[in-house]
């Protein structure tokens, strides 16, 4: 059975962090958004499968993303420009 879950990844200062909102716990670091992503797949099928052996139920995805434009202020247009 295929589950489709979100995955969030930040820049942090140095790499990039990675987590599933569905699955508290379940995160990955890497240098590129690349390698964050290959590492939150291993995690992922890590944490499900400790999630079978204890006989937790696994969470069905409800997590979704959107990208939102808005349009920023001018004085921020002038600062960040």
């Amino acid at each position: 059975m295929m589950r489709r879950y979100l995955v969030v990844v930040e820049k942090g200062e140095s790499n990039y962090g990675a987590y599933i909102p569905d699955l508290p716990g379940c995160v990955a670091l890497g240098d590129t958004v690349e390698e964050t992503l290959a590492l939150m797949k291993e995690a992922l099928a890590a944490h499900l499968e400790g999630m079978v052996e204890d006989d937790d139920p696994i969470p069905e995805p409800t997590s979704i993303g959107e990208y939102v434009d808005v349009d920023l202020p001018e004085p921020a247009v002038r600062k960040f420009a």
